[in-house]
């Protein structure tokens, strides 16, 4: 890996209070990669063998049961996915494919193990980062559970324009089948909940959203802390992507 990508590595919550030598040695062992557009770099059920770190580009985390497959997240730079698999030494639980061409950082789990047990604050801090993913998992299936199709897609569009500073316009920044699948619906069901969310002050101009009446919106999302986040007091990931919450496409560990 190069020297330049240490210090954006060192910012995330996972390794930024973390001893510095143990920091130097945990990423002397790691290795980065550059994967084109359209590879599964992963598949689930295999053994986690690298914590991986998004430098560049786009990944889909999915996953796929007999004939069925679902979006869990898209991850986004700088961010880091499959740590709780690499912590346990258990099997993947998603597959993963590059949407674009992206460079990855990996770092050896069995190395992630040993430095977990070495350095008390990076310990501390990956289970931090555990439970902020066991929360977001937690609201995104209340979400699923507890709102109908046209409910989530108003959620997520009012959520993505307030991590955004309450803009009235935003860009789709994936395919609409992805965020399709993560809010657990069809593309054709996406269209048309998004297209009944007009007389609700929403316009969608091919992958742009704007925002008409956010009162309007937020009637029918019906924001609510205990889905939608964020904790209070919690330190807020810097966006990217869709807000898909744990897979908020925000800086997180996933």
């Amino acid at each position: 890996m190069r020297d330049e990508d240490k210090p954006e590595i060192r910012k995330l919550p996972l390794f930024r209070d973390m001893a510095p030598d143990n920091f130097e040695a945990l990423t002397q062992a790691a290795y980065a990669q550059t994967f084109p557009a359209q590879l599964e770099m992963i598949r689930q059920g295999e053994p986690a063998d690298f914590l991986h770190i998004m430098m560049e580009g786009t990944v889909e985390l999915f996953s796929g049961w007999r004939d069925r497959e679902t979006t869990m997240a898209v991850v986004r730079p700088v961010s880091t996915f499959i740590l709780a698999a690499c912590i346990k030494d258990a099997p993947y639980l998603m597959s993963a494919r590059t949407v674009e061409k992206s460079r990855i950082i990996m770092i050896p789990a069995k190395d992630l193990r040993e430095t977990f047990r070495l350095d008390a604050e990076f310990a501390v801090s990956t289970i931090i980062e555990l439970a902020n993913c066991y929360r977001s998992v937690v609201r995104h299936a209340k979400s699923l559970k507890l709102r109908n199709s046209r409910e989530r897609v108003a959620a997520y569009i009012f959520r993505q324009s307030r991590l955004a500073g309450n803009v009235s316009s935003f860009i789709l920044p994936v395919e609409k089948r992805l965020l399709a699948s993560y809010l657990g619906m069809t593309p054709e069901n996406f269209s048309r909940a998004i297209k009944s969310l007009q007389a609700d002050g929403v316009v969608i101009d091919g992958m742009r959203i704007i925002i008409i009446d956010l009162k309007a919106l937020a009637a029918v999302a019906g924001p609510d802390a205990l889905i939608d986040g964020p904790d209070v007091n919690a330190e807020l990931p810097n966006a990217k992507l869709p807000d898909m919450q744990f897979v908020d496409m925000q800086r997180r560990t996933i």
